[in-house]
């Protein structure tokens, strides 16, 4: 057991007093230095209060309990756990019932160390892992403890009004769409902290975003209803129909998707377009060659490869929480754009992105990024307006950024998969779609069938992303000041 600092400095002083110890005249005086310490501030990266709701039992006593059970956790037993829906409490629960926290950045230097890069601005991965975090606290908050929630799917997140300066942050969010199904759609907002007795003003707000949860069997790892959720006011009939809406527009984007389907005509010439184009690079007898601010797609690929630790474990211990793995994403995804365009890029969106697969604790997670779509692109389908007729005219970048044309749209899919180290079976964790805006022209160009579907996929998101910012949507197009990164 360690002594107290005062009682162990008393103790020092009377041991060198001993007369053994004492310095004998002929030797020289000993240079004293004094030693203090200060408090050591530890963190995961997400805030405390976030962290304690999400893990509330030490890692090493988790797995002692495995260890004694004898059984695997994360595998399905066969029986359910939660019991028959007549069974249980499914009545209808109030929208209000929310939660929201305070984020000290403006105030806690030590906390803001967690959460600022080499810059000073703040690390927008980490307010991500908050989210999810966050999200978690609010669908347990409405299911109960007895089901196991994991996230599924997060539909958008995009910046409304950029952070121009640190200060403290409110976390808040909602369930917003439930209809007594295993899933629930959760809201989440990030804005600056209001001052007391005040509520957050539109323009402080920084981040709006929605993920989809579902309830499952902790024995069987099946959905199970959960209770639906009441709209009471206006503004909760509007936010439930906004959550229908997007229901109903996934269910949508699923029927199309290029898995089942083959692109749509106007996608296919396209692809015939950007096929010529490539051929008229390498044909030696035309003039048109590719040029330099023209980069193949199969180049911009950045990997990574890591063992998954217990700290970023879930509420149920040997799983990895979504939170991780966005802040892990959207870093590469940063990285990739920036090692692309050779610039700093700027967040725009998170796009519609999918969780298929549980991460556990102790396996070896791969993430792989490319950039899928750029735009303006470097050949537009018909009724497209692109930045590209200046290489059929020969004129050069630097001619178009004296007109202004230095921005570009990049799009960024992160793929990931985990494999199990003992038994090295792979799956897909999910896919992740990150925009940015770069202020270079730079455009990406496929070559591949594959390259080639990544790239429809990506536009099609794109032009969702600029169809929102420009109808009017609040989402900010990425090309202002701000101190998030």
């Amino acid at each position: 057991m360690a002594l107290p600092l005062k009682s162990a400095r008393l103790r020092i002083l009377r041991l060198i007093s001993h007369p053994l110890l004492r310095r004998p005249h002929n030797l020289p005086r000993c240079i004293t230095q004094s030693y203090q310490t200060t408090t050591i501030c530890r963190t995961d990266g997400v805030f405390r209060e976030l962290t304690e709701a999400r893990v509330q039992t030490p890692w090493i006593e988790a797995l002692r309990k495995k260890q004694e059970q004898g059984e695997d956790p994360t595998e399905a037993s066969g029986k359910s756990e939660v019991g028959k829906p007549e069974e249980r409490d499914l009545s209808a629960k109030r929208m209000s019932d929310s939660y929201h926290s305070i984020i000290p950045l403006g105030q806690d230097p030590w906390l803001l160390d967690t959460y600022t890069n080499s810059s000073g601005d703040i690390r927008l991965g980490t307010i991500f892992m908050d989210l999810d975090a966050l999200s978690g606290v609010i669908a347990y908050k409405h299911t109960g403890d007895a089901v196991t929630t994991v996230t599924a799917a997060f539909d958008r997140i995009t910046i409304n009004h950029p952070l121009t300066e640190i200060c403290d942050l409110e976390l808040s969010g909602q369930v917003t769409y439930a209809t007594g199904r295993s899933s629930m759609e959760i809201s989440l907002q990030v804005a600056r902290a209001p001052k007391k007795d005040e509520k957050v003003k539109k323009e402080d707000i920084l981040i709006t975003c929605a993920c989809t949860m579902v309830s499952l069997d902790p024995g069987t790892k099946k959905p199970v209803p959960i209770s639906p959720v009441l709209a009471e006011t206006e503004e909760e009939k509007r936010m439930f129909a906004s959550g229908e809406r997007n229901s109903a527009a996934r269910k949508e984007l699923s029927k199309i998707s290029l898995l089942k389907h083959t692109p749509n005509d106007l996608e296919s010439d396209l692809i015939h377009s950007m096929w010529l184009r490539e051929l008229q690079y390498h044909d030696p007898n035309d003039p048109l060659r590719k040029p330099s601010n023209v980069v193949y797609m199969d180049t911009t690929k950045v990997s990574t490869a890591a063992i998954m630790q217990p700290q970023y474990r879930n509420r149920h211990h040997f799983m990895i929480f979504g939170g991780f793995l966005l802040k892990q994403t959207f870093e590469l995804a940063f990285l990739c754009a920036a090692s692309f365009a050779h610039a700093r890029p700027t967040f725009v969106s998170l796009d519609p992105s999918t969780f298929q697969n549980p991460v556990p604790v102790g396996s070896v997670l791969y993430l792989s990024a490319h950039v899928v779509y750029t735009d303006p692109p470097l050949v537009a389908a018909e009724g497209e307006k692109t930045a590209d007729s200046e290489n059929k005219e020969g004129r050069r970048t630097s001619d178009l950024e004296k007109e202004g044309k230095r921005y570009t749209r990049v799009q960024v899919r992160v793929d990931s998969k985990v494999r199990d180290v003992e038994h090295g079976e792979t799956k897909p964790t999910g896919q992740f779609n990150y925009t940015f805006n770069v202020e270079r022209d730079v455009r990406v160009m496929p070559r591949t069938y594959q390259e080639f579907m990544m790239y429809v996929d990506a536009r099609r998101r794109a032009l969702k992303v600029a169809a929102d910012i420009q109808d009017g949507e609040s989402a900010d197009a990425g090309q202002t000041e701000r101190v998030t990164e």
